[in-house]
């Protein structure tokens, strides 16, 4: 059984190297065979296929399988779990910066009172005239 969470560490931890985003970037189009994710990279076949299996681990990819042919395919599901476990964060911290929004709204006013009420008491004062 794999610990709570496991999923969503796998899918972070392969979204971490900037090689394996572009592979899903490129799956994202179309499947693809190992060939013909490796034709833009300058590394070899043998560090995709590692590439892919860190993807496929992690729930991101799958292999097909078409007569000779293996192509890789991109299985939306580990993005969709991430990016409802992001959503929830972000409208945490929505939340707060709304919270620290009022805050500052409430103390500017406040500050702008206090300002006022200073200048208010260093103002020369309007002398009445005598009436003669």
């Amino acid at each position: 059984m794999k610990p709570s969470g496991y999923n969503l560490d796998a899918t972070f931890a392969a979204l971490a190297d900037p090689t394996r985003r572009a592979i899903l970037a490129r799956l994202a189009t179309g499947e693809a065979t190992v060939n013909e994710l490796a034709a833009p990279f300058d590394m070899s076949q043998p560090a995709i296929s590692k590439h892919l299996k860190v993807l496929e681990r992690a729930g991101l990819v799958s292999r097909g399988r078409e007569a000779q042919r293996r192509p890789r395919k991109l299985e939306p599901r580990p993005l969709a779990e991430a990016t409802d476990w992001i959503e929830r964060y972000r409208r945490i911290w929505e939340a707060n910066y709304k919270r620290l929004d009022a805050l500052l709204q409430e103390l500017k006013l406040k500050q702008k009172k206090t300002v006022d009420g200073l200048l208010e008491d260093v103002r020369p004062k309007p002398r009445k005239r005598k009436l003669k």
